[in-house]
């Protein structure tokens, strides 16, 4: 029975480690072959990984020259050389300013993250987020966006493309990249992780095994000093000659008169002499 415990102890934590195991590298599979459907804050931030190349951007005009554009990034800070955490909400405010003679309309926002080395090769596509804020001349403006970086993508590079489109009160049409530059996407380490969990309850079995295996060998050997120390006691009874002296080289008168003798109980000089005068 105690070896049927011993036996539990060792083989679950490790059976619910490997199982565990199988279960983050199924998930993170997952992610990279399906769709990823992703919530920000106040703002509905659907993405999805695609994987495929899709026909490039129209090119129309860029930027227009009446129009400054500023990019500020405040969940994580920075504008360059980014860390990006895979599954956390990333947040940027992109500063517009209006420097010509005429009203422009800021029509829509849209980031994605694109492979490196081949820019018209999509790898997760954000949400466009709509605002049709009018900019007067010599006034500016500022823009919220928010999205959330599939978790699956942590450790790997991507270019992300930032791009506003807008418009001049003419009907032009103007698409400006706001950002393109290489980030990294990152893997915070918070809380404790589930492997690390299992692992932990993994070092805690072996160590009560070891416990309780020390307590039996312990027991065990208790045990065997005490039937050791414990010698059987013998019954000897009776025994007319308690000195264990060798009578054989006597007469046998000698001898009976001993034997009567030690048998007799024992008198004192003075009930000798009483004994001798009565005689």
């Amino acid at each position: 029975m105690k070896f049927h415990i011993w036996l539990t102890l060792l083989v679950l934590p490790a059976a619910i480690l490997f199982a565990s195991n199988n279960g983050l590298a199924r998930a993170e599979d997952d992610v990279d072959d399906e769709g990823v459907d992703v919530e920000g804050e106040d703002l509905e931030v659907e993405t999805s990984v695609t994987g495929d190349e899709e026909p490039a951007e129209p090119t129309g005009p860029g930027a227009s020259p009446d129009a400054d554009t500023t990019i500020l990034f405040t969940n994580p800070v920075g504008t360059s050389n980014l860390d990006l955490p895979g599954g956390k909400l990333v947040e940027f405010l992109v500063g517009f300013t209006n420097k010509g003679k005429q009203d422009f309309v800021l029509e829509t926002l849209d980031a994605s993250f694109r492979y490196p080395m081949e820019f018209t090769f999509y790898i997760q596509n954000f949400s466009t987020l709509a605002y049709s804020r009018l900019v007067k001349p010599g006034h500016e403006a500022t823009l919220a966006y928010s999205f959330i970086p599939a978790e699956g993508f942590a450790g790997r590079p991507f270019s992300l493309s930032v791009n506003l489109n807008y418009r001049d009160a003419s009907g032009g049409f103007f698409r400006e990249a706001v950002y393109n530059e290489t980030v990294q996407v990152i893997e915070l380490e918070e809380g404790l992780d589930g492997e690390v969990f299992f692992m932990y309850v993994f070092l805690a079995a072996c160590v009560v095994l070891l416990l309780v295996g020390g307590q039996q060998l312990l027991v065990s050997v208790g045990k065997k000093r005490g039937h050791i120390s414990r010698k059987p006691q013998v019954e000897t009874g009776t025994n007319d000659n308690p000195n264990d002296v060798n009578y054989d080289w006597l007469p046998k008168d000698a001898l009976k008169n001993l034997n009567n003798q030690q048998r007799s109980p024992k008198q004192s000089p003075r009930q000798r002499k009483v004994k001798r005068s009565d005689d």
